[in-house]
């Protein structure tokens, strides 16, 4: 279920479903880089302006599933017009800040992104351009992201599973809207 919180500047409604905390698992592939399962953390918030921040941690997992380093970390803010145009200004970890314009698909919760910029620092790596898709699906967010640079054409490289997760605040605000619980517990299901 989405939900829209009252304070939410009423722009950014049509992507309320990225909203709050995220945590999965994916895959990375990349020539010339390792191939690795990586687990991932994401979160959307706002302040109430007209646009939503972005964080994203990623660590390389090893075959038990535990982590074992960093693999990237990036931050931004996300906009998106009435047209369902979408805006997202990113840096990374690596030295590079992108600009990405997309769209909003017509009635279902996707976006799709393509880099419009890309600025580098002399310390990262060869990197020319990208594509990502993010859809909601089933409660979920999942997301593919393809990479270019002048060596290899664009290609899918990194994707990602990412739950919804409840912070303890949130299971706090969820109990007191229960209300009063039966003693027994079994008459609340009844």
């Amino acid at each position: 279920m989405i939900e829209i919180p009252s304070d939410l500047n009423p722009a950014l409604v049509p992507l309320a479903f990225l909203l709050g905390n995220w945590a999965g698992a994916g895959v990375s592939d990349f020539p010339g880089a390792e191939k690795c399962n990586f687990g991932q953390e994401v979160t959307f918030s706002h302040d109430g302006r007209d646009f939503l921040e972005y964080v994203s941690h990623s660590w390389v997992l090893d075959e038990k599933g535990d982590k074992v380093r960093p693999l990237e970390s990036e931050s931004g803010y996300w906009r998106i017009d009435e047209n369902r145009k979408v805006e997202v200004v990113m840096v990374r970890d690596q030295g590079v800040v992108e600009i990405w314009y997309g769209e909003l698909a017509d009635q279902k919760p996707q976006i799709d992104l393509a880099t419009d910029a890309v600025a580098r620092t002399a310390a990262s790596g060869p990197y020319s351009g990208g594509k990502r898709l993010y859809g909601y699906v089933k409660s979920d967010l999942m997301w593919v992201g393809e990479k270019a640079t002048p060596e290899v054409e664009l290609r899918p490289y990194m994707s990602a599973h990412l739950k919804k997760v409840v912070t303890p605040e949130e299971v706090a605000e969820m109990a007191k809207s229960l209300g009063d619980m039966p003693d027994d517990g079994i008459a609340f299901f009844k």
